[in-house]
């Protein structure tokens, strides 16, 4: 299912409801399309209107949204679910009632609100847990407990994250009956956001050895959402970020080279990502030669032995693989290689729209993947972007990507031919 907004928020929402329904009508798209509304009547009529797969009605069951937000009685609430389902159901679409805050409802008053959504035309009904205070095993035991009092309506975990278990919560919500679990790509959403795509399905691969959705692909679509939102992941995010298969610590290294499953709970390939050690003081004799290895340099135990040494003593936060040829170099008195690059460099410069502010720009083209440093600027342009590629299709993709962007009116782009190390020195 892809939920894909209300159309009563604003009027270039519904538009993109609309061109995605047709999508969905001419067999581009095959997954179901929910629509979310209000219990509102003139915004169900609005979505209905849309000719969706699916309308979702929300209405908050805990006894403060009730008080505070509704101002109704449990009673009069019940009255208007089973009106607003009725009326969705009527336009001969299928209807997800989601009780909103249902994560602080009393269970007993939250098995009635599923009945009464079911009677009124409910094939699903989504149990959010709107504030993320849910526990693994409080969300078990609410699913479970209404699974067994109602077993003929579908189940949707929506878990937020705002003390960081909806993961957790999700996945013990469908050992309890969930059988859909409501996610988005990075884990966008209110607040903390709700439970992340790529987590939850490589989570639910390392447990359940099951693949949900293609998890090889799950790099290209993180990329694709940090381009569209200018959101970038953090990089010690989960399955996704820079760091996630990047081993820093030398034990850890040392640990990685001899078995993987060490220090990993899956492969990375099969999320789509590459294994990769970190390069800096904290790496040990085997991270090091691995990395000489790799650059098809072998050279005697008492020279890496050296340049382990000089590694440790190096503050650079993490070595390049020129700065480790510079070290063997200078613990040799040999020359190995000229610093010239294996792969292609380029300094991409931006000019953005008058009408267009430039940090938005500039944060945009900062998500897209093989950008590696993006900096606002004096002068003729306004942003000059670096981006390092394995050849020259996958620059020119890059750079076709940035001239996408939105508010980008002209681009120059300067090759790198080589880059020369460079001493620091203090004044």
């Amino acid at each position: 299912m892809i939920e894909v907004g209300d159309p009563n928020v604003a009027p270039d929402i519904k538009s993109a409801i609309k061109r995605i329904v047709q999508l969905k009508k001419e067999g581009v798209i095959q997954s179901e399309i929910v629509v979310h509304s209000r219990a509102v009547k003139q915004d169900l009529e609005t979505a209905a209107s849309l000719e969706p797969d699916r309308v979702a009605v929300f209405y908050g069951v805990s006894d403060i949204h009730l008080k505070y937000k509704h101002r109704k009685t449990r009673e009069e609430a019940l009255s208007i679910i089973a009106d607003m389902v009725s009326l969705v159901k009527a336009h001969g679409v299928s209807v997800r009632f989601t009780a909103e805050d249902a994560s602080r409802a009393d269970l007993d008053y939250l098995i009635q609100v599923v009945k009464i959504a079911r009677d009124a035309g409910a094939d699903r009904v989504s149990i959010a847990d709107t504030v993320g205070v849910f526990t693994p095993e409080r969300a078990r035991e609410y699913f479970s407990k209404v699974k067994a009092a109602v077993p003929d309506v579908g189940l949707d975990i929506h878990a937020h994250n705002d003390f960081g278990m909806a993961v957790a919560n999700s996945l013990a919500a469908v050992e309890g009956g969930a059988d859909v679990v409501h996610t988005t790509v990075n884990g966008l959403g209110e607040r903390a956001g709700i439970t992340p795509l790529q987590v939850f399905a490589a989570a639910y691969y390392y447990h359940k050895g099951v693949k949900l959705v293609k998890l090889e692909k799950l790099p290209e679509i993180t990329a694709m959402v940090e381009a569209a939102t200018g959101i970038t992941l953090m990089p010690t995010f989960p399955v996704s970020g820079e760091n996630a298969f990047t081993h820093k610590a030398g034990v850890h290294q040392a640990g990685v080279l001899s078995n993987p499953e060490t220090y990993e709970p899956i492969p990375p390939e099969v999320v789509g990502r590459a294994r990769d050690f970190s390069l800096d003081k904290y790496s040990g004799r085997k991270a090091v030669q691995h990395r000489l290895e790799r650059l098809g340099i072998s050279v005697p135990p008492d020279v890496v032995d050296k340049v382990v040494e000089e590694v440790k003593r190096s503050n650079v936060p993490r070595l390049r693989d020129e700065d480790l040829l510079e070290i063997l170099e200078r613990v040799t008195n040999m020359k190995f290689k000229a610093i010239v690059n294996r792969h292609i460099e380029a300094f991409v410069w931006l000019k953005v729209a008058n009408n267009v502010y430039t940090t938005s720009v500039a944060r945009r083209v900062a998500a897209l993947k093989n950008v590696v440093s993006v900096s606002e600027i004096t002068g003729d342009y306004d942003v000059v972007v670096k981006v390092v590629a394995e050849n020259a299709e996958e620059l020119n993709r890059v750079i076709e990507n940035i001239r996408e962007i939105k508010g980008v009116a002209a681009t120059l782009t300067s090759l790198v031919l080589k880059e020369l190390p460079v001493n620091s020195h203090t004044i």
